[in-house]
């Protein structure tokens, strides 16, 4: 996969789960940050080391976690305004389940990254650990207190 073909097949392929990635984070202009990702990958691929599908879903992933970062870095260094015409223009993105979207934000940043993470990006633990820089363990017990979480907010009795 060393070829615009490559980055091509890809985007097709990891696209929808480093954009579910981003949004779940809440990462403002998601798409904008997806396409920095998939530039990335296009221009580096050549230099990619892999073997496996799960290889490159791991170095995507790490990818798009560092331009999230990125693009954190360069919002909190410029002040933003939008006026109130310019904001009404946008339309809001279609999102599922309002309950389930409610449910995910009231998790804390760590949890809602490692949900996203193993769940949207489709990340295994120890990966997820690895990207994060947290014990294998950490991520478990982020995992378990998340999705515990998750649970008692969309079950009826919750």
């Amino acid at each position: 996969m060393t070829d615009a073909g490559g980055a091509a097949d890809a985007y097709r392929q990891l696209a929808p789960a480093v954009l579910g990635y981003l949004r779940a984070r809440r990462v403002p202009d998601a798409e904008d940050v997806l396409g920095e990702v998939f530039l990335q990958v296009a221009r580096d691929l050549p230099r990619f080391r892999g073997d496996s599908e799960d290889d490159l879903r791991r170095w995507v992933m790490t990818i798009a976690h560092n331009r999230m970062a990125d693009a954190a870095r360069r919002r909190s260094r410029r002040p933003t305004t939008v006026s109130g015409s310019v904001a009404a223009l946008v339309d809001p993105p279609d999102l599922p389940d309002p309950e389930l979207i409610a449910a995910l934000a009231a998790l804390t940043d760590d949890q809602r990254e490692v949900v996203a993470l193993r769940f949207v990006a489709d990340l295994s633990l120890e990966d997820v650990a690895a990207l994060t820089g947290r014990p294998v363990g950490a991520v478990k017990s982020l995992q378990h207190r998340a999705l515990e979480q998750l649970r008692k907010a969309v079950s009826p009795e919750g």
